[in-house]
């Protein structure tokens, strides 16, 4: 698997933008490290160009005709390697050289037939009813329920690309939709790594949900939850000047029943899902979050923070790195991973074909102290890589919605 050739530029004209686009591809082409025959197109555009994303398409399709099978979706700011375009007209795709036989375009019109993919990469409108239960139901398809991507973010059209020209119903529809979820499927064939980056920090330590009524926690850790919640945060009701300002800017991470979700080093886990406080309920000393609640589930109270992103970002891209790199290894570990009890050479390592990165709209450049700078931090670990994404209005990892967090995917080879 060669590097996947990919090309971003910004102009109020989207034509102009597609111009400088595919220069950058075709140049890429013909380069011996880079695929010369892709047949799968990841795209991103921001809401500039959403009015035009038809034409879009079919203006890319036209141009690169041996390019079949297309899947993106617009955000109010797209990702690349070196940068990050936001509140700005901007486009960005990648060409992956993936086998036709290990990949399929999935959407409303063509759906994903059940356990024929690993994993999938999926785009999904945020104002689609049951989403959560949608995407649980996406993951059921795939056979190690792995999902990676993220809900839309646009201030006019939601628009999702996905066309293939195995599927005539993706073709009669002109592959831009809205509503639902589209994407593409990937077999165990192809070769995935996946991270997921969280933004917050926590403030107070981890508790036992022992009580709760839907999206209600009543009691923690056999207290009453709106009692801990003030005693954690310091603030008092009799002060509600002083108190409301604590509490919205408080969010609340939840974990599954008997799993910690606070590392050693204080920070949330991968598996930890962020969610909003929606109110307070004094009668029953409650506290209301968006998120339905069953007992058993670990709580705990945190804030975005800055340097805690930073730091999770910079310790996910090192795990990367530690697993595309096992001959960094010593001797005794890579003999332990050998069947040759005197195996003394390093071992291959796996090399990044590309990348796709999906971030929380209120993370990104501003966020992590300049502009770009997220992106420079995930560049300046894997270096100059194939990479486009964009910010999304809530990231999807394994069958989960996460907020305020980054979901990083590598395609490797050997």
């Amino acid at each position: 698997m060669k590097l996947f050739p990919f090309g971003h530029a910004t102009h109020p004209q989207w034509r102009m933008a597609a111009g400088l686009v595919l220069a950058q591809l075709r140049a890429q082409l013909t380069l011996p490290d880079y695929a010369s025959e892709p047949r799968l197109a990841l795209v991103y555009i921001t809401d500039h160009y959403a009015h035009e994303a038809q034409a879009l398409l079919d203006h890319f399709r036209q141009e690169l005709p041996e390019v079949t099978d297309w899947a993106g979706t617009v955000g109010v700011g797209i990702a690349v390697n070196n940068a990050e375009y936001f509140d700005e007209p901007a486009l960005a795709v990648m060409l992956c050289n993936v086998p036709p036989a290990q990949y399929r375009v999935f959407s409303g019109v063509s759906p994903l037939p059940a356990q024929w993919a690993d994993a999938a990469l999926v785009h999904a409108d945020p104002a689609t009813p049951d989403l959560a239960e949608l995407i649980a139901e996406m993951a059921g398809r795939t056979q190690q329920g792995y999902l990676f991507g993220g809900l839309t973010s646009s201030r006019t059209h939601s628009v999702q690309f996905a066309i293939s020209a195995d599927q005539p119903q993706s073709l009669a529809a002109g592959g831009v939709f809205e509503g639902g979820l589209s994407g593409v499927a990937f077999s165990s064939q192809v070769g995935l790594l996946s991270r997921v980056t969280q933004g917050c920090q926590p403030v107070a330590p981890e508790r036992e949900i022992t009580e709760a009524d839907k999206h209600v926690v009543l009691k923690l850790n056999g207290e009453a939850a709106l009692d801990v919640m003030l005693d954690d945060l310091k603030i008092s009701l009799s002060e509600p000047q002083k108190a409301i300002p604590v509490v919205r800017s408080t969010l609340v991470g939840l974990s599954p029943a008997g799993q910690s979700g606070v590392g050693r080093a204080g920070n949330l886990g991968s598996d930890v899902l962020v969610r909003h406080i929606v109110g307070l309920d004094p009668m029953r000393q409650g506290v209301a979050v968006a998120e339905h609640l069953e007992p058993g589930m670990r709580l705990t109270f945190c804030k975005r923070d800055v340097h805690a992103a930073r730091a999770d970002l910079v310790r996910v891209c090192a795990e990367i790195r530690e697993e595309l790199e096992p001959e960094m290894l010593s001797i005794e570990a890579i003999n332990g991973l050998s069947d040759d009890p005197v195996a003394t050479l390093p071992q291959a390592g796996k090399r990044i074909a590309g990348a796709v990165y999906v971030s929380c709209t209120g993370r990104g450049g501003p966020h992590f102290g300049g502009p770009s700078a997220e992106m420079q931090i995930i560049r300046h670990a894997l270096g100059d890589v194939p990479l486009v994404g964009f910010f999304a209005a809530g990231e999807i990892a394994r069958h989960h919605l996460y907020g305020y967090t980054g979901v990083l995917t590598l395609f490797t080879t050997d």
